[in-house]
């Protein structure tokens, strides 16, 4: 398929009256077009296409149809069947209004080709560079992030469900790509038998010792099977067919083999207490998604998926205001969207948002963030970049700091140069040791066992079977920077200016009711990146929308009378 850079047609004469007929106070379709055209052309598309082969539509038009797509929550059949009977839709794709537009199938193929060339965010960065060129956002600022967690595309499956399905989903594979190898390598009626249904589909066995024993012939067939891919004599290629790695890596997490004291080889499945299970980033979920991960949140959260965090602009605005605020003046505008594994905490994201939005031009001067974000290193490096990070750090975990009983850190004097620290009852520390821990350079203080065998206050400060109290502390500049805002966020003054972060809440909200985020609708984390890339987009459009229309978003959000006490108030 070639390209030849065209961008959107214009709009034919008939379908410019008809839809204005129509639509007398215009559309968000036909108003996207009148005023965001620009951003849809073909140009940045064109690394995607080559340039021999029959001309393939717009990718500049196909992205249009997908941002409209995800602002109303369509699937491809029903975006498709709208830009052949909507007028809107048809203007803002110029288009004749006999044209019969496009099959369905073009939709996915257009989404693959951009993730194959990593252009999913283009789209998305398009839309910003017009906003800022428009004065609609810009560098400095305030800007908040928040999260939420995605539940992916494919079924929950148990650890018994998945070692079948893994088993299934390769033998699936190998009926296609080498029948009459499968058919001499395993008995294929026995197989189809017991693989034929999703596993899922029916009813596992109720009592444990059947479940085991069907885990051991999922596990022996399996082994069998993999033995079959890897022999000399099977053909090399078929170790590279992604569902047979993936059954093998399924084995390897889920089973072990042993030989016992007969002689006999013993396949059984992975105890983790005595066995070892993989850590959850590592641990398959699915033979569909190797990408998904199950995760946890609090004791009520758990899921198969991704996580999405969202970045967005915003003024001084009281949360329960924003809705006028946005017809005011400038509009919050989402800055930065980025999809990651389910396993991977808050804090690991804050460096690649941040960097994201230097990258793009748009760094805050303050960064509003929940507590899952923010660490010491975090913190200056981002002030020493510009930023300040509004966000609530955790204070003291250790036991004395939660019990409120006791000495915690604060009540330990520190003397940096000397490199020692003077605990409450007036003893000196004996011991000053530079450590690395979890990749951080960190201190750890001990005390002479003596110095605490002895005090009067011991139970008050440590109850280590060693007898002796040790701290562990940051370096002087991040042990300074993490105390200075512990304490800072202790006043009313921080307490009120970190209440702006709240709406970026609604926007995940609004991101849920307009784009159904939570939800992947595809499999493998670029294609959810491309999602979400363009549910972001879809999210800005509506905006832009409400603020061309001076009409405020979700107007159910506050009340009449609250929103006329804001307005006798501005």
């Amino acid at each position: 398929m070639s390209l030849r850079p065209m961008g959107l047609p214009p709009v034919p004469e008939q379908t410019v009256r008809v839809a204005r007929a129509a639509f007398p106070q215009g559309s968000l379709a036909i108003r996207v077009r009148d005023r965001l055209g620009e951003v849809f052309t073909d140009e940045p598309f064109a690394e995607a296409f080559g340039v021999r082969g029959a001309p393939g539509l717009s990718p500049g038009m196909l992205s249009l149809v997908t941002v409209l797509q995800f602002a109303e929550n369509l699937t491809d059949r029903q975006a498709a069947a709208m830009a052949i009977r909507a007028i809107d839709w048809k203007y803002a794709l110029g288009l004749e209004l006999t044209d019969t537009g496009f099959d369905h199938s073009v939709l996915p193929r257009f989404r693959a080709r951009l993730v194959g060339n990593g252009m999913e965010r283009v789209v998305f960065d398009r839309l910003l560079e017009y906003c800022v060129d428009a004065g609609l956002v810009a560098a400095g600022g305030k800007q908040r992030t928040d999260s939420t967690h995605v539940v992916s595309a494919v079924r929950d499956l148990n650890r018994l469900e998945l070692a079948g399905e893994s088993v299934r989903a390769a033998l699936e594979a190998l009926s296609v790509a080498a029948p009459d190898w499968l058919a001499r390598a395993v008995d294929v009626p026995e197989f189809a038998h017991r693989y034929g249904p999703r596993v899922d589909s029916w009813k596992l066995p109720g009592s444990k010792v059947k479940r085991d024993q069907l885990s051991q012939v999922y596990g022996q067939d399996a082994l069998r099977l993999c033995r079959a891919v890897w022999s000399p004599d099977a053909p090399a290629w078929l170790r590279e067919i992604g569902a047979v790695d993936i059954m093998r890596q399924v084995l390897v997490q889920t089973y072990t083999v042993r030989t016992s004291s007969r002689g006999k080889e013993v396949v059984s499945k992975r105890e983790a207490d005595e066995d070892g299970v993989p850590p959850g980033h590592l641990r398959l979920a699915s033979p569909y998604d190797t990408d998904a991960r199950w995760s946890a949140k609090g004791d009520d959260l758990f899921w198969l998926g991704y996580k999405v965090h969202l970045t967005e602009s915003c003024d001084n605005t009281p949360p329960e205001a924003e809705a006028e605020a946005e017809v005011r003046g400038r509009p919050n505008l989402i800055t930065d969207v980025t999809t990651t594994l389910s396993t991977v905490p808050d804090v690991k994201a804050t460096a690649p948002i941040q960097q994201q939005l230097a990258d793009r031009g748009l760094p805050p001067a303050e960064h509003y963030l929940d507590s899952g974000y923010p660490s010491a290193e975090l913190i200056e490096t981002a002030r020493s970049r510009g930023t300040v990070m509004v966000t609530p750090v955790l204070l003291d975990r250790s036991a004395q700091a939660k019990s409120h009983a006791g000495y915690d850190k604060s009540a330990f004097r520190i003397d940096w140069k000397a490199r020692r620290v003077r605990c409450p009852q007036g003893n000196t520390s004996t011991g000053w040791h530079p450590v690395r821990q979890r990749e951080r350079d960190a201190i750890v203080v001990e005390f002479a066992k003596t110095d605490c065998q002895a005090c009067p206050v011991r139970p008050e400060c440590t109850s280590a079977r060693r007898g002796n109290r040790m701290l562990t502390l940051y370096p002087e500049h991040l042990h300074t920077v993490l105390a200075a805002a512990r304490a800072e966020q202790k006043t009313k003054t921080w307490k009120d200016k970190y209440a702006l972060r709240a709406g970026v809440e609604g926007t995940i909200n609004q991101a849920l009711d307009i784009t159904g985020i939570r939800r992947a609708r595809y499999r493998g984390l670029p294609k959810v990146r491309l999602q979400h890339a363009f549910s972001a987009t879809a999210i800005n459009v509506v905006r832009l929308d409400a603020h061309w229309t001076e009409h405020p978003l979700d107007r159910s959000r506050t009340s009449n009378l609250t929103r006329l006490s804001y307005r006798l108030t501005a």
